[in-house]
């Protein structure tokens, strides 16, 4: 009789991991609260097409990403384009993708262009980024290439990734944007590569959820979790809807923090720590067009008067066969996770991105434009602040059958698909036996949580 394993939580760390420990035997039973399955990697009916809610993109160098999906069938799915970048400032638009384009930036001179030229270098060659924590990534890059630099190329890009946050986050974060940005370069053809899954991270979802169920396993959607109890005899008792569920071993794939249900009930206790992990969270306006917006993947702004951190061209990289023919463009405005401006109507975030629309692209003509949606997210990704990985809470679980797997633990990378796919790829080696073996085992001693 195969183990009954509740996993809490269905984006891409709750999927991948319900399917990989399916594939080894075990009935994994998935919840989550929301109706649809995917996290932040989840789909949206754009009306003609389904694409990404949130954009997404896969590097050449995610190596734990694109092995995953080579070993559930979508390698072949798998799409390359060359992507360019570029920054906004001043009222004109830069490429700075190429070394070439970066030398006639007019916006740096030539000692600046050495001093960026270093930071980058400085970046590949630092192994220890735990010298990074002490230090912001504002002061950090200004001290290695000038403020003139910093203010135009690099703070733009912070602003973009960051919002207004980017003052209170250490170095930490750009040390690990750099070394994987610049891991895609294709050295045959000497160009950034760029990646996507034909038919989005739908796809995705879609394949997981397929082999979840043909392993014998169930997805509950839009199912909350009420509580979780030890069980009389072994495991947990997951509560949900009204009803208990025995399982004889529970992932939780959420954040923890010290007033929430898990910790309350006395299935974990959280160590110290200077307070609760900070999240930024997004507001996402995404334009469908009959025309391209912008040449470019990434567009950096600097320009304050804009009301959105960045622009997205999507469709510089996606096949418009994949969009009906359409162009998509995400416009991400990031934020504090409890930033009044995540609840704003609908039609008052329309008022003021069409207002920023306007000064950014002033060609673009209503005829132009298919619709407007609005996507937004309040806990994106958490805020790498300074001395981030002792901020983090140790969670310990006082229950041998609760194991705790999160992003919150991310200490030394950006939140990408990448990272996660090798989070559950360490949980699934450091403990993926366990989850094998015959059920109804009695409670054991608390032991650390596995957390990534």
């Amino acid at each position: 009789m195969s183990l009954r394993v509740g996993i809490i939580g269905a984006g891409i760390m709750g999927l991948s991991l319900a399917q990989r420990l399916s594939s080894k035997g075990a009935h994994v039973t998935l919840f989550e609260r929301e109706r649809q399955a995917g996290g932040l990697t989840t789909y949206h009916d754009y009306g003609h097409f389904w694409w990404d809610r949130f954009y997404h993109v896969i590097l050449s160098s995610d190596r734990h990403l694109i092995g995953y999906l080579q070993e559930i069938g979508l390698g072949d799915r798998l799409r390359w384009s060359p992507a360019r970048s570029g920054l906004y400032a001043k009222g004109s638009m830069y490429p700075v993708t190429s070394p070439w384009e970066l030398l006639r930036f007019p916006l740096v001179g030539m000692i600046g262009k050495v001093r960026l030229a270093r930071t980058i270098l400085a970046c590949n060659r630092i192994r220890d980024w735990r010298v990074l924590e002490a230090v912001s990534v504002e002061e950090w890059l200004i001290g290695l290439c000038g403020r003139r630099t910093y203010e135009a190329f690099w703070k733009p890009l912070l602003l973009a990734k960051l919002g207004e946050q980017y003052r209170r986050v250490s170095a930490v974060f750009i040390w690990s944007y750099i070394t994987r940005l610049f891991s895609t370069r294709d050295t045959t053809a000497q160009r950034n590569q760029l990646g996507y899954v034909s038919g989005g991270y739908r796809t995705v979802i879609r394949r997981l959820e397929q082999l979840i169920e043909e392993a014998g396993g169930t997805i509950r959607l839009g199912t909350a979790i009420q509580g979780i109890e030890p069980a009389p005899g072994g495991g947990l008792s997951v509560r949900w809807n009204g009803r208990a569920e025995h399982f004889d071993k529970a992932i939780w794939t959420g954040p923890i923090e010290s007033g929430s249900a898990l910790a309350m009930q006395g299935l974990v206790s959280v160590g110290p720590s200077s307070g609760p992990v900070e999240y930024l969270g997004v507001l996402c306006p995404v334009l469908v067009t009959r025309r391209p917006v912008v040449p470019f993947y990434t567009l950096n702004l600097a320009d304050p008067e804009i009301p959105f951190t960045g622009v997205i061209g999507m469709s510089s990289i996606v096949a418009t066969d994949e969009t009906a023919g359409l162009f998509l463009t995400y416009f991400p405005k990031y934020l504090s996770s409890d930033d009044p401006q995540l609840k704003l109507p609908d039609d008052k975030v329309r008022q003021q991105f069409f207002l920023g629309l306007r000064k950014l692209f002033p060609d673009l003509q209503e005829t132009d434009i298919v619709a407007l949606h609005i996507n937004r997210a309040a806990k994106v990704q958490p805020l790498q602040v300074l001395h981030y990985s002792k901020k983090v809470p140790t969670v310990v679980t006082r229950h041998k059958d609760l194991f705790v797997l999160n992003t919150s633990q991310f200490v030394n990378s950006t939140l990408n698909n990448n990272a996660v796919i090798g989070a559950v790829n360490d949980f699934v080696q450091a403990h993926g036996q366990s989850f094998v073996g015959e059920p109804g085992r009695l409670p054991a001693e608390p032991q650390t949580a596995h957390v990534s």
